[in-house]
């Protein structure tokens, strides 16, 4: 019987990941300014003006202003703000580990609803959008693309992966060491990159994740489920290994998985059911 891999909250379904769309804004940007790019803090050559300022050995003789050089008599440069790319790379975790939940919905389908909610805003700033699938059986990359069409596709390739996770064989699920590896050849520097996993999804993937976080804005959304965000007030029975206790569990506490992302150069997203 497979009835169960459709059940609400066990499929991830097309639709609700395109209904994430619902929630995403349009911010303000630039008219003349290309898709894909946004103006960043830092001085550099792209499009918008930071100041006017006197000339100093080193600067561009090309951003000479010839308005304010001929009011005052003294050389001004035009000091502009660097362009940067707006790019948003999704890293979805849909490893063995993720397909449970004690709620309304698995995970891994919880997991990967944050995440399209967080491309579709993307989309609607006009950024462009690319996700990695983490399974058991390896990584597979989808390069960052603009537009609705691109999201809606990445959208389509999940529910499927999802799918396809839930009907594969139960197996030992590999560190995201992989996924991160095309993470850091996909992203480049500047890039929003989004990881969602279990609070200890990212053991044994400490060295690849403090590489992506440099020079990125790497986020880690740590997806709760309510037997660790609510456990019941009651002890439960617990087996293992034919030993039978009774425990009375607690609130997950996630301070020391917060200083090991921050350590590493991550911040840490609760995700709350």
């Amino acid at each position: 019987m497979t009835a169960w891999r459709d059940a609400p909250g066990i499929a991830l379904s097309l639709a609700a990941l395109l209904d994430q769309r619902a929630g995403a804004a349009a911010g303000p940007r630039p008219m003349a300014r290309r898709a894909g790019v946004l103006p960043a803090r830092r001085p550099g050559s792209g499009m918008d003006l930071r100041e006017i300022r006197s000339w100093v050995p080193g600067d561009d003789p090309r951003r000479l202003d010839p308005s304010a050089t001929a009011r005052t008599g003294i050389p001004h440069v035009r000091a502009l703000n660097e362009d940067r790319e707006d790019v948003t790379l999704l890293i979805a975790d849909l490893r063995r580990p993720m397909l449970w939940g004690t709620g309304a919905a698995l995970r891994s389908v919880r997991g990967a609803l944050h995440l399209a909610a967080l491309g579709w805003q993307a989309v609607a700033r006009q950024g462009a959008v690319g996700m990695i699938l983490a399974e058991d059986g390896g990584a597979r990359l989808t390069p960052p693309a603009t537009g609705e069409a691109a999201m809606r596709g990445l959208c389509a390739l999940l529910a499927d992966r999802h799918a396809a996770a839930l009907a594969g064989p139960a197996a030992a699920a590999p560190p995201l060491t992989e996924a991160l590896s095309l993470a850091l050849r996909a992203a480049p520097s500047g890039a929003h990159v989004i990881l969602a996993t279990a609070p200890d999804g990212w053991s044994g993937a400490e060295a690849p994740l403090a590489r992506l976080a440099r020079g990125r804005r790497l986020e880690v959304a740590l997806i709760l489920d309510p037997l660790e965000v609510a456990p019941p007030s009651r002890p439960l029975p617990v087996r293992r290994d034919g030993v039978a206790r009774v425990l009375r569990l607690e609130p997950a506490d996630l301070g020391a998985v917060t200083d090991g992302l921050a350590a590493l150069g991550a911040v840490a997203r609760q995700v709350a059911p």
